[in-house]
């Protein structure tokens, strides 16, 4: 059965989909990302999934289910890349996606995981002067 790569970066995970999601590939990543948080310790969890175009409800909470485990694991999750008609269609389809940050690359996922794990690394809003 083919499954998703999970990369290590320090203390965060780098998930990059890069193919169709179908259920049972959904509930491969959710298994594997899940053991993998815990083995590695991981502080933080980046998701890509700016290749897909279609994201049905099931992957939906999927994606929701994959968030909650890693806030239990004491890690932070942020999905990045999302398409416009992905972002259309889970409003549509009532998904919030609680419990996920968003961002629009990976750059910017990236920082808010930093922040996360250290506010104080946060830019300030307004320059000091």
């Amino acid at each position: 059965m083919e499954r998703i790569p999970i990369l290590q970066m320090g203390e965060f995970l780098l998930v990059t989909i890069q193919v169709d999601m179908h259920d049972r590939l959904a509930m491969a990543l959710q298994e594997d990302l899940t053991a993998r948080i815990s083995q590695a310790n991981a502080r933080g969890v980046l998701i890509d999934i700016s290749a897909l175009e279609i994201v049905d409800s099931f992957i939906g909470r999927i994606l929701g289910n994959i968030a909650k485990m890693a806030k239990v694991l004491d890690a932070h999750t942020v999905v990045v890349g999302m398409q416009p008609a992905v972002a259309i269609t889970l409003v549509e389809l009532g998904l919030s996606l609680q419990g996920i940050r968003t961002a629009l690359n990976v750059e910017k996922g990236m920082n808010l995981l930093r922040v996360a794990l250290d506010p104080e690394s946060a830019p300030h809003p307004f320059p000091r002067g």
